[in-house]
């Protein structure tokens, strides 16, 4: 009998594992799907370029086909390895806008205002810049500023400034908006994952059980309490139990789990063929993700990342962990204000790449160029995510719903035009090249939504499906509970109400660190009655 099974060794599971099992009488168990992150790609920042083909390491998802998106089915690449997503993402650490935050309070999610999360985010920080208002040191995630970075990426900041947009050293500061180089979780240039921070030094503790390969196949439950989980492991079927059950399996595996489990909408579990035994008509809805859209021109000089030496930028990192190698290639970007804005947080982020990239870089393209992402903020569409079968090796439907509603299309046609103001500036002069998407015989809105529709991919910020609240929608309360249930929980990117403006992973961190906090004080009041 284990005092906690966590469910997900990712960017939330491996902070759980941490720090539930730091009182050494805490029996813990760490249930992880995918394997261990021995992958030397991992541990190199830039290797996250051929991580993306790289199947043992990805749960290789696809949306269904999306009626907005002519129909394609987008990949969505999500960790499948102790780390989770965060052992394969670009490690850009942002945090979102304050005001997220209080909006997650105003919802009725006490506790989780911004005032409230900071320590956590603070708690969890190693800042190399050292300790401030906003920022921490000492904690497991190690944030610092790039080892190394192009000279486009100056450039790009250059151009920036000239297109209007002020300089912004720290996003996660007193203010968002402006651009800058990210800051990244990395320590001494190689990534700083959950499961290198958190579970790495914590893992040969004699009360925590790691079990990687081990597929999650249900909840077990009895008279409303959750006891234990089934799993599968080296081909045979096993069961342990447990006092409480956790789930951090992610925005898309959590809410399948809870559905295996009959617990999720009525309808859609006796489609299927499972009982229901606890509904929960939230669970899988309210899908939210950041949709982006790339502008990419060739550049007239061979200065960019396209045609690297793997060998010798691979060679150096090994000997002395400096050069591309450390590079997160996403190295600079930015937050800014569109003309279409209702109030003053930042509703557009960018992410310049010197490269050339289309498809994920799945499609390697000719020649030198560079990159700007563009994502709307705050998009007001939702979708779903439903269970196929009873098998949990089937991927569920994914219904991400893209430019459903709202103005989320009016935002995406706003980045591409900014996208190309700041590629316009002088600072580009003499390296630009020829336009390669949109390309410049795409001028008009119109022709610009023909390209969204054509080109336009997510940037891996999938949430929601497990909302937090307190409406008939919620699937946990504002303890991170199942709603209606004893001894389960979610913890995990899918709890959120509603997106941040920024990037996941480090909210994801605050969330666990957070609900660790929660159980662990439950846990003191119940031995105290």
């Amino acid at each position: 009998m284990y005092d906690y099974i966590i469910v997900g060794a990712g960017s939330a599971g491996c902070v759980l594992a941490n720090r539930l099992s730091a009182n050494p009488n805490t029996r813990v168990l760490l249930l992880e799907a995918g394997g261990r992150d021995w992958n030397p790609l991992i541990h190199m920042p830039a290797g996250l370029a051929k991580l993306v083909n790289v199947d043992s390491l990805n749960w290789g998802y696809e949306t269904e086909p999306e009626p907005r998106l002519n129909n394609r089915r987008l990949y969505w690449p999500r960790g499948k390895v102790l780390g989770g997503s965060s052992s394969i993402n670009a490690m850009c650490y942002t945090r979102g806008h304050r005001d997220d935050y209080d909006h997650w309070a105003h919802l009725g999610n006490q506790g989780w205002g911004y005032d409230d999360v900071l320590p956590y985010f603070k708690l969890a920080e190693n800042q190399e810049r050292g300790e401030s208002e906003f920022h921490g040191s000492g904690g497991p995630l190690n944030v610092q500023d790039l080892i190394h970075h192009s000279d486009l990426s100056e450039v790009f900041l250059q151009a920036a400034e000239q297109a209007g947009f002020p300089r912004n050293p720290d996003f996660n500061g007193p203010n968002q908006r402006g651009f800058g180089l990210y800051q990244v979780t990395q320590k001494n240039g190689s990534r700083c994952s959950t499961a290198e921070g958190y579970l790495s030094p914590v893992k040969d503790r004699p009360n925590l059980t790691v079990l990687t390969n081990a597929l999650s196949r249900r909840v077990l439950l009895e008279g409303g309490q959750a006891v234990g989980i089934e799993y599968q492991r080296r081909g045979k079927v096993c069961r342990a139990e447990g006092q409480e059950i956790i789930l951090s399996a992610g925005a898309i595996n959590s809410p399948q789990l809870l559905m295996l489990s009959g617990i999720g909408p009525d309808e859609l579990l006796s489609n299927v063929g499972i009982k229901p035994i606890h509904p929960l008509p939230g669970v899988g809805r309210n899908l939210q993700d950041h949709l982006d859209i790339c502008t990419l021109y060739h550049c007239t000089e061979n200065i960019t990342y396209d045609r690297l030496n793997d060998l010798a930028v691979g060679l150096r990192y090994l000997l002395f962990h400096k050069g591309v190698g450390t590079s997160n290639i996403a190295e600079a970007g930015g937050f800014a204000v569109s003309g279409l804005s209702d109030d003053d947080r930042p509703d557009l982020q960018f992410h310049f790449v010197p490269a050339m990239l289309d498809d994920h870089g799945r499609n390697r393209l000719d020649g030198n160029g560079f990159t700007l992402h563009c994502c709307p903020l705050r998009p007001e569409s939702r979708g779903f995510i439903a269970i196929r079968s009873t098998d949990p090796t089937d991927h569920p439907a994914i219904h991400a719903n893209y430019l459903s509603r709202g103005q989320d299309l009016d935002l995406m046609v706003e980045g591409v035009k900014l996208s190309r103001k700041i590629f316009g500036a002088e600072a580009f002069d003499p390296i630009r090249g020829d336009e390669i998407f949109p390309g410049a015989k795409v001028t008009s809105d119109e022709e610009i939504v023909g390209f969204i529709r054509q080109k336009a991919e997510t940037i891996y910020h999938p949430i929601g499906t497990c909302k937090m609240g307190s409406d008939d929608m919620a699937v946990v309360d504002d303890q991170l509970l199942v709603r209606g249930l004893e001894g389960l929980r979610v913890v995990d990117a899918s709890v959120m109400p509603t997106l941040v403006s920024g990037n996941t992973n480090a909210p994801t961190v605050m969330i666990a660190e957070k609900a660790s906090d929660l159980i662990l004080e439950q846990s003191r009041a119940e031995a105290v009655s």
